[in-house]
């Protein structure tokens, strides 16, 4: 049998965690890196996240290291599951202590806050010459650890490396497929948050699932647009790291940004809503950033729009609301989507 790669995992929030057990019940190398050294200890003690997965076990073969050059030294494979506003500083951080034979996966969703940028441009500008992936789609942390059924995808510039990923990652729980759009991939990932906070909105306010099921819809329609203004492929956005990505974030009760929303659509304020859901919440930064998007390719983005307002108090969720419902008759698709505009 082949050696398996040895792969550093790079963030110890629930998803970093739960991706590292995978790999290593798979027969991969996999060392968790984190900040928190107590935290890592407790986890080689307990072989348990107690803050983010506390009621799952983690398997003995993961071994965890809160020294980051000790993390990298001998890594193949360095996955990056760190929120977005994090990633760049985390390039800067690993880039004198890789390998030299290193490559680079990351696992977070989202936008270098202020420029947005994609976070594959700043892989390429940060740690130039080395062999990139995304790792996205439709999966939450806590159901990849329990083993329940789940699939992402990968994507990468370098088609072999896209296939060595994903078969780090797929397992008989796990469907892991791999493609060549990362940055189709990269922005559905990042948008499904925004758009998940209007559908959470909309279920806190009691809207219907009629409600529910036009915005995920017309959301969809937003990030097609805004993908192919982009150069994005369409089968991508279609796939799993946008329609999956979309339909898990706006109705599944796991999501931070779903939950959100509902909280915004009960009354709450944001501040107090992001304190009590308790880890970073993306969309707050990623509305922004998609905005900014929209006003340089000249696109509305309604919903996209609304969100971004609602979550910087220019408007409230029930004045947003009547703002999308004011909106004139139009045809669904104006033009074939498959055009730029």
């Amino acid at each position: 049998m082949a050696v398996r790669p040895t792969l550093a995992v790079l963030g110890a929030g629930s998803w970093g965690t739960a991706l590292a057990a995978l790999a290593a019940r798979n027969g991969v190398p996999t060392r968790l890196w984190g900040r928190d050294a107590n935290a890592l200890a407790a986890m080689a003690a307990t072989h348990r996240n107690a803050r983010y997965l506390p009621d799952l076990e983690l398997p003995a073969e993961l071994t965890y290291e809160s020294d980051l050059a000790r993390a990298l030294r001998g890594a193949d494979v360095v996955l990056i599951v760190v929120p977005s506003h994090a990633f760049a500083a985390m390039l800067d951080e690993i880039a004198p202590l890789l390998e030299p034979g290193a490559s680079i996966t990351w696992a977070t969703k989202g936008f270098e806050p202020g420029t947005g940028r994609f976070l594959h441009e700043l892989v390429a500008e940060k740690l130039p010459g080395r062999s990139a992936a995304v790792v996205t789609g439709p999966s939450f942390a806590r159901e990849v650890a329990a083993g329940l059924p789940s699939a992402v995808t990968v994507h990468s510039e370098d088609d072999a490396f896209a296939h060595k990923v994903a078969s780090l990652l797929h397992a008989p729980n796990l469907r892991a497929y791999s493609g060549s759009d990362v940055l189709g991939a990269e922005l559905g990932g990042a948008m499904k948050n925004v758009l998940a906070v209007a559908t959470g909105v909309a279920d806190g306010m009691e809207l219907g699932l009629n409600a529910r099921a036009g915005l995920i819809t017309r959301g969809m329609n937003e990030m097609l647009r805004l993908g192919v203004a982009l150069g994005a492929r369409p089968e991508t956005l279609m796939g799993l790291s946008g329609l999956g990505d979309l339909v898990l974030t706006c109705t599944g009760d796991l999501s931070r940004n779903r939950r959100l929303g509902l909280a915004l659509g009960r009354g709450k304020a944001i501040d107090e809503a992001v304190r009590e859901i308790g880890q970073v919440v993306e969309s707050v930064l990623t509305a922004n950033e998609v905005v900014r998007l929209a006003d340089k390719h000249g696109l509305e983005l309604p919903i996209s729009r609304g969100v971004h307002a609602v979550l910087h108090g220019e408007v409230t969720p029930v004045e947003g609301l009547k703002a999308l419902m004011a909106r004139e008759q139009k045809p669904e698709y104006p033009q074939s989507l498959f055009e730029k505009p």
